[in-house]
């Protein structure tokens, strides 16, 4: 135990010459101290494996994943004799995150890490007597380790573990992470809040987080069906019997708050919605009714108050009553029902413990999460050995210096020192948990590292700083091409630049998928396994820079699969997730052609992946608006249907014929022209023109006075103020529009869309955005995308100033750390933004390397097919007001020998 003074951790910091000509250190990239009351969404955990998040206490972590472990609940908070410290500030770095917690008679600091590509969590924790005579106390850690191992169910909403099975229920363990807060500890999470319906028999689908299957996604209590193929969901029968009188109402007297006073018939296959108003489940309630099995040991389920993960549920199991609710699952002591006979049946609800009564007898309660009786815990040679009953994972905790004693507590232990510290004396305790599946190997690897702890966590920061020199290093050890090096005029330039290119690698994942590095969406709540082709195109141009192989094999698994019918896949099994987007088509055509057109590599054209070659489906992609014409709504322009999670998920109206994905459309199909001629199709080239002309024309038909859009639906037109039309009009025929059209489009951005540091995606002003609360695509902030999107339409028309000065101020909104999917703009003077926390938003997001992406296109960078055959610099040189560009690495291509395949566009 070391007694020196308060420090950092040892830093690894290389010289300025260690790393390419204009590429700053990452500790000038991101990385201040923040106060906890600035942050909405806390800071989150990556190594290149896993992701992870850390809580309110100054040690805990949540939502650890890393295929194929997950973490249950949370790995346990610091004590200070006794009493859990609210982490006061917080300093993320790429390599883990620092929390803070400081009065007058004590300073506690902590460095959390996850060790780079290994299965290893790393604690040092620093406990510093700042009163000016000696002090002795108890420093506690709770010790959980509540792992799972799973090779399946690695969608967006993945598995994790619950005592009754893995299962995503994203709600309930956002409760648990709030009970991590200082004097929180005993807050309640078993009631989940929003009204709800009751239900009989089998649920309507399992696991959908939402009431009903056309609700909107508002990102609070919702969300989708969005799991990985492999993912067999149970599918519960109703359980036999008959079922009636139910009531809810509430213990100590009251109107019911819900009565269902007839008989109900349960058949397997009955699934019945009750009639009545929805109603929320609170602490004192009592729900009621009597049930009359029709078979002595039926299985299935009786009742669901609303169709969540979290949802109280009963049913019978061999002839024993059970409920279900918050990841817990509870039989009754023994089998007790009998067929033909009436029962009665309550749940006493309380916000800490649910009770089952049965005919006026207790027969089963929940118990604390930590108590789960799945995970099994021993102490043995001052280690910790933590057993899932239900998988193959282990895992197992050591430290650098032995606790004073390590007591068990629940499911896991807890480790106690007591230290006795002079004036001014600083102490340093470092915890290592190790996990996978070989309980000896686990528990040699947390001591050997514990033994090593110094070094272990020097090497993180070390890999991180070796892969970002990497990153911009040509030839580099760690990837297949690398990222231009920027000397912007302007260093908040600079820095909103090397912010997108951080994105980009705290992103990556060697480990997700079995065939190439991949580049993770979002997380850590969501998706460990996850790539979006719409967020992967908007940065495009980098990803053929810096992975150029990595990105030919992600696109081969993607065209091999149902790509018109999925927003992504999960890279880990490779099968499609979600449901199909309006980008669909643009995102991936434009994804293709930065891969050739930065590679060369124009024999991928003709390389067949799935039942057609990679032209064909570029066409196929490009004469996408052909499929969804309707005569309800013009009959030219693409309709994309009614189904606003086919867009942007949250703006209700925005539905059927949009500008947007339009007005991408004009470009694709300008773009295919020149990659016929190319070719040699001149005769398809010129059709392939004259048919963009008509869109173009039909596009700049919506346009609206005051730099606005139209939406057309088949019963009538509406305008619509949103970022996504200005964008992808502005990048896609900025050539097309008048000087008064380009003009007020950037007005309109100007007065209406950027705010503060940041900007919304819908003008506040817009009829539809009281409808559409959510801080990435409504109005009250935007996705970290948009900033980028938008300073690159302003480039396009004219007003490259106007994109530099938006980008410039993008660090900060950042909270700290990198952009989050959803900003929130918080109204105040000055206006405040932060990465939004509430609903279902990512801390963090691929599309954040919008800005960098942004920042290249400012030099001219434009890899189309338009340019096939066209001399390419190293370097694009100094542009006045944004800075030189160097090393840039855009191959040549030439047509490849011999005749192209003839292949036709689709009519």
């Amino acid at each position: 135990m070391k007694t020196d003074t308060f420090s950092e951790a040892p830093s690894t910091r290389p010289s300025a010459e260690g790393r390419p000509a204009g590429v700053p250190d990452l500790d000038d990239v991101a990385g201040e101290w923040m106060d906890a009351s600035e942050l909405a969404h806390l800071p989150s955990l990556r190594n290149q494996r896993g992701q992870g998040h850390v809580n309110h206490d100054l040690t805990s972590l949540s939502w650890v994943a890393a295929p194929p472990f997950s973490l249950g609940y949370h790995t346990g908070v610091l004590r200070l004799d006794g009493v859990a410290l609210a982490a006061q500030r917080y300093r993320w770095k790429p390599w883990g995150v620092q929390r803070e917690h400081r009065s007058a008679e004590v300073t506690v600091r902590s460095d959390t890490r996850m060790a780079l590509s290994e299965n290893l969590l790393l604690w040092q924790v620093d406990v510093t007597n700042e009163r000016a005579v000696p002090w002795t106390c108890t420093v506690s850690q709770d010790l959980f380790a509540m792992m799972s191992h799973s090779e399946v169910g690695w969608g967006w909403l993945y598995d994790v573990p619950w005592t009754e099975g893995d299962y995503h229920d994203f709600v309930t363990l956002e409760r648990i992470r709030d009970t991590t807060r200082a004097r929180s500890e005993h807050l309640p999470y078993l009631l989940g809040a929003g009204p709800r319906r009751m239900r009989l028999g089998r649920p309507r689908v399992p696991g959908i987080q939402r009431d009903e299957a056309d609700a909107a996604m508002l990102l609070e209590y919702e969300l989708p069906s969005h799991f990985s193929q492999d993912k067999v969901l149970p599918r519960h029968d109703a359980a036999g019997g008959t079922i009636r009188g139910i009531r809810c109402l509430p213990a100590s007297g009251g109107d019911p708050v819900f009565v269902f006073a007839g008989d109900a018939e349960l058949e397997p296959s009955t699934q019945r919605t009750l009639e009545g108003d929805e109603f929320e489940l609170r602490d004192g309630l009592v729900l009621s009714f009597e049930f009359r099995p029709s078979t002595p040991e039926g299985d299935g389920v009786i009742l669901t108050h609303g169709n969540h993960p979290d949802s109280l549920q009963l049913g019978v199991e061999g002839g024993r009553l059970w409920f279900g609710i918050s990841g817990e699952r509870e039989h009754a002591d023994a089998p007790s029902l009998t067929a033909g006979r009436w029962h009665a049946v309550s749940v006493v609800l309380g916000d800490r413990q649910v009770t089952l009564v049965l005919d006026g007898r207790e027969v089963a309660t929940t118990r604390h999460w930590s108590l789960s009786r799945r995970w099994s815990s021993s102490i043995a040679d001052g280690a910790v050995a933590v057993t899932d009953l239900r998988s193959p994972a282990r895992a197992a905790y050591a430290f650098d210096t032995a606790p004073t004693e390590i007591r068990e507590l629940g499911s896991g232990a807890q480790a106690i020192w007591s230290l006795t510290l002079g004036p001014g004396e600083t102490r340093t305790i470092g915890v290592v948990c190790a996990y996978g599946t070989d309980r000896a190997d686990v528990t040699a690897a947390a001591g050997r590292t514990a033994r090593a702890f110094t070094d272990a966590l020097r090497g993180t920061e070390q890999g991180m700083r070796r892969h970002w020199d990497n990153m911009f290093t040509p030839g580099n050890d760690d990837f297949s091409g690398h990222l231009p090096a920027l000397r912007a005029d302007d260093p908040e330039l600079a820095r909103a630049y090397y912010m997108g290119a951080l994105t980009v690698l705290y992103m990556r994942n060697l480990y997700a998928s079995p065939t190439e590095p991949i580049f993770l969406t979002g997380g850590p709540r969501l998706g460990p396994t996850t790539t979006f082709y719409w967020d992967h195109s908007e940065w495009s141009r980098m990803y053929a820079l810096l992975e150029p192989a990595g990105l030919k094999s992600w696109l081969r698994r993607v065209l091999s699969g149902p790509y018109g019918d999925s927003f992504g896949i999960d890279a880990r099994n490779g099968g499609p997730l979600g449901n199909y987007y309006a980008a669909n088509d643009c995102s991936l055509f434009r994804l293709v052609e930065h891969y050739i057109c930065v590679s060369g590599d124009l024999a991928f054209l003709d390389e067949r992946v799935g039942e057609a070659t990679v032209a064909d489906h570029l066409e196929r992609l490009a004469y996408g608006w052909k499929g969804r014409r309707r005569e309800a709504t013009g009959g030219v322009l693409a309709d994309f249907g009614d189904d606003s999670w086919r867009l942007l998920e949250c703006v209700p109206n925005y539905i059927n014929v949009v500008t947007s994905f339009n007005a991408a459309y004009v470009a694709m199909m300008r773009s295919l022209a020149a990659l016929l001629r190319f070719r040699g199709r001149d005769d398809d080239a010129v059709r392939a023109e004259a048919e963009a002309r008509t869109l173009a024309d039909a596009v700049l038909d919506l346009y609206v006075e005051g730099g606005r859009w139209s939406i057309r639906h088949p019963d009538g037109v509406e305008t619509i103020g949103h970022s996504l039309d200005f964008g992808l009009v502005a990048a896609a025929m900025h050539d097309d529009l008048s000087e008064t059209q380009r003009r007020d489009m950037v007005t309109f951005v100007t007065e209406h869309l950027l705010t503060g540091t940041w900007m919304r995606a819908l003008s506040p002003d817009d009829p539809i955005a009281a409808f559409s609360d959510r801080p990435d695509h409504g109005a009250g902030g935007a996705f970290c995308a948009w900033p980028g999107v938008t300073a690159n339409g302003f480039a396009k028309l004219g007003r490259r100033d106007l994109a530099v000065a938006l980008l410039r101020l993008t660090p900060q909104s950042a909270s700290g750390a990198l952009w989050g999917q959803a900003m929130e703009v918080l109204d105040g003077d000055p206006v405040r933004v932060r990465v939004a926390e509430r609903g279902v938003s990512n801390r963090e997001s691929i599309g954040g390397a919008a800005t960098a992406e942004s920042v290249i296109a400012l030099f001219d960078v434009d890899p189309t097919f338009a340019g096939l055959g066209a001399p390419v610099a190293s370097a694009a040189g100094h542009v006045p007001g944004v800075g030189v560009l160097s090393n840039l690495n855009v191959a040549p291509a030439s047509p490849p020998p011999g005749p192209p395949g003839e292949t036709s566009p689709p009519r």
